[in-house]
């Protein structure tokens, strides 16, 4: 995955609470074996409705979502995070996100920010208000800031988190960064082990 230092960007408001996994990908779409093309059906049945936030012209190329609370509840589809991220999201705010869904970000790439609800209420108002308002999230600093709107707060990212994220370390390149070692050990084992030779 890519490596995530800043996000800067325009935001798209979803005043929804407990947005559900289904809603952000709709089961129909996980008959696809790739991991590409799922922009086309994120929130794909509200987006037959057309004043759907994401049908709004002056959202258009908004790189941040910013939803209401208990964002990605339901099912565990990673599919979820790919759509998000195919449409063209880089990070998602909310005041509370489901567990499973919230690692699949941090493991993909997209960065939960999870803000308390009357910063997360001050954010929607705002892009509402004015959508070419302008966020940035600071990864490294874990904070978030709107200085036009007068928003500024941090959310919590864990050491080993911010790591993977801002060194774009998905869980296969966390156990290519001991590649030396894995080289080193693999003559060594037993005949009897599984080989990874062909």
């Amino acid at each position: 995955m890519k490596p995530v230092h800043v996000i800067t960007g325009r935001a798209v408001p979803l005043d929804r609470s407990d947005v559900d996994t289904d809603q952000i990908i709709p089961s129909d779409w996980l008959k696809r074996v790739e991991r590409t093309g799922f922009g086309a059906g994120l929130f794909s049945e509200w987006r037959e409705t057309p004043g759907f936030e994401l049908n709004r012209p002056e959202y258009a190329g908004a790189s941040i979502l910013v939803a209401g609370p208990n964002f990605g509840t339901g099912s565990s589809r990673e599919h979820a995070v790919w759509a998000l991220m195919d449409y063209g999201f880089d990070a998602v705010v909310s005041s509370r996100f489901a567990d499973i869904f919230r690692n699949n970000c941090t493991k993909q790439g997209l960065v939960p920010v999870e803000v308390s609800p009357e910063v997360d209420r001050a954010l929607l108002d705002a892009v509402a208000e004015d959508p070419s308002l302008e966020i940035t999230i600071d990864v490294e600093r874990a904070t978030i800031e709107v200085p036009s709107a007068g928003i500024s707060a941090t959310f919590p990212l864990d050491h080993h988190t911010r790591e993977r994220l801002v060194n774009g370390w998905d869980d296969i390149g966390l156990t290519m960064r001991h590649d030396d070692d894995i080289a080193a050990y693999e003559p060594t084992r037993a005949r009897w082990m599984p080989s990874m030779a062909s």
